[in-house]
């Protein structure tokens, strides 16, 4: 039997950030912004929410989002993201803020509880009108 050879993964390689982009960490880690470690408990609608705030009132939501976003991952949430990364065809730098907002409840937020509250939003009423 013929043994296939391993190929080594490659690592993800970051360039690294300029001196204009170390002073808008800074600025971005003034805002104190949250972190997010993948537990359901913490709530990946509301994180992406208040990332976005904080990202659009910088004015650095393309530019900077993603990169921003995933430094505050932590634990499951951060493996998933190396994960991701080490596994991505595409240049992960690419990622826009669009695609990483819909990849990462996608990823992140058990299928149980999503499909849970789409039957809860498609029981919604407001005086005798339906969602639906």
């Amino acid at each position: 039997m013929a043994t296939k050879p391993v190929i080594p993964v490659q690592p993800v390689v970051r360039t690294t950030l300029s001196e204009e982009g170390y002073l808008t960490l800074a600025r971005f880690k003034k805002y104190n912004p949250p972190t997010f470690s993948g537990l359901v408990s913490e709530g990946a609608h509301g994180f992406l929410e208040e990332f976005h705030h904080i990202l659009r009132t910088m004015g650095i939501v393309e530019m900077s989002g993603v990169t921003f976003t995933t430094f505050q991952l932590k634990r499951a949430a951060y493996q998933w993201w190396q994960a991701y990364e080490l596994g991505s065809l595409a240049d992960v730098a690419s990622l826009t803020w669009v695609q990483f907002s819909e990849m990462f409840p996608r990823k992140l937020v058990p299928q149980s509880l999503r499909e849970a509250w789409r039957a809860e939003f498609e029981q919604l009423y407001q005086g005798t009108m339906s969602v639906s």
